[in-house]
């Protein structure tokens, strides 16, 4: 039996493949989430899964000329580069695990009085992949798995030989993206799909479907490997993946304010609006978690990146495996390790990060690992400024000055913002930082 505890700002949930939810039905009422944490219990003694916190070690100190230095760049960047691109958020830059810029902007839902604040989550679209992937490779940390293992293992009706737990986590199985071919196989759009109505389309009806790739030829970025994953990590735990993530992340980390949402809790779900500050409705699409679906913070997102540096919950050989560049058909800075984007620069610097972008809401997490930095920003009004702050990193290094990527998963979302490329005063700006760094 599950512990009341647990329950605690998650509900588990339920089957519901079979029952026909119509957009008449949808609740309109969308509130912000009221998270809780619990004391927690002893870490088991076989490593897997527990409700233990983990007590992280305090930030290391950052000298005071360094903090205002990186405090006003940043203060620079965000009034004009950010604010003035209608961002509605919040954003934190950390060095050494300490906050040295910290802002929100704007309101839940607009209009409206509800101000977004410290404690408001909010969806982090793609960026979710981060703890769907670490959650298998804790799995496999633990045993419990093999990352070459082929999927069919697990699911025997699985048809795509070939198709692997590593294939799946490095966007190599050549598999199309449910986001599209749900729809154009004919899905009711008056029922929302599950992670299981995506398995059941790839088994029933492959014939059927277009852009099928042999396994492990090339990088390919499709939701269907994570939605695929979140099964995986049900089968194997025998938990449902909110309270998975819950158990073995959120609650030890005190992520109080982070978690996995599903129709149980779809009432819950902070709203979202496209560029032009438009409500973007729920749709067929919004019951599919591990490749999206987790609300979080600005700040339970920089307790996830201190516990990935900790050596609390990974062991360095698993941070390895997640880090390693597994797309090298192509030359350039660009790659993709398991579950994490990443540039690789010549002088040997990494960027382990990942962009976020579903309906309104779009998210960009990037971590220098080397320079013990994190720049986070999440927003609930879709801008494409948010991606820029990539160029921050040259506050803490050499990143250079990297072309805007955004995420390409949410194309059908109706948001029809014009493309924004990263603008001269960006450039400009991170010219005189560089000057001025220490």
């Amino acid at each position: 039996m599950i512990p009341a505890f647990v329950l605690c700002g998650i509900i588990v949930a339920s089957h519901f493949r079979r029952r026909q939810y119509r957009y008449a039905a949808i609740p309109v009422m969308l509130i912000s989430l009221s998270a809780c944490h619990s004391s927690g219990s002893k870490q088991n003694t076989d490593g897997s899964d527990s409700l233990a916190h983990y007590s992280l070690a305090a930030p290391q100190p950052v000298s005071k000329a360094t903090t205002e230095r990186i405090r006003n760049a940043c203060e620079a960047w965000y009034d004009t580069a950010l604010k003035q691109k209608g961002f509605n958020g919040g954003m934190i830059v950390a060095k050494n695990g300490n906050i040295i810029f910290e802002r929100y902007e704007g309101t839940i839902h607009l209009p409206g009085k509800d101000t977004i604040t410290a404690n408001t989550p909010m969806q982090i679209a793609s960026t979710s992949k981060t703890f769907t992937a670490m959650a298998v490779l804790k799995l496999w940390q633990d045993g419990k798995l093999s990352l070459d293992d082929e999927y069919n293992k697990y699911f025997p009706q699985f048809n795509y030989p070939g198709v692997t737990i590593r294939t799946l986590l490095d966007h190599r199985s050549g598999l199309p993206n449910y986001i599209y071919f749900m729809e154009n196989l004919g899905w009711d759009k008056t029922r929302y799909v599950t992670n299981e109505d995506v398995l059941n389309y790839l088994i029933t009806r492959k014939a059927e479907l277009e852009n099928i790739a042999p396994p492990d030829t090339h990088f390919s970025y499709s939701n269907t490997n994570y939605a695929l994953l979140a099964l995986l990590i049900e089968k194997i735990s025998g938990k449902k993946l909110p309270e998975f993530l819950s158990n073995t992340f959120f609650i030890p980390l005190k992520m109080v304010h982070s978690a996995v949402y599903t129709l149980a809790n779809i009432n819950k779900m902070n709203p979202s609006y496209d560029w032009k500050g438009r409500l973007m409705t729920i749709n067929f699409l919004d019951m599919v978690y591990g490749d999206k679906n987790v609300y979080t913070t600005p700040q339970d997102l920089l307790l996830w990146d201190r516990a990935l540096t900790s050596n609390l919950i990974f062991k360095p050989e698993t941070l390895e495996q997640a880090y390693a560049p597994y797309s090298n058909e192509k030359a350039g800075t660009r790659n993709y390790g398991l579950g994490w984007r990443m540039n690789i620069y010549p002088d040997g610097k990494k960027m382990i990060y990942h962009n976020g972008w579903w309906h309104g809401s779009n998210a960009t997490f990037i971590r220098l690992v080397q320079d013990s930095a994190t720049i986070i920003l999440i927003g609930n009004k879709f801008t494409r400024a948010i991606y820029h702050a990539k160029i921050l990193a040259n506050l803490f290094g050499n990143y250079y000055a990297t072309e805007e990527e955004d995420e390409t998963d949410n194309a059908r979302s109706s948001d029809s913002s014009p493309v924004l490329n990263p603008s001269h005063k960006d450039s400009l700006l991170i010219e005189k930082l560089k000057e001025k760094k220490q």
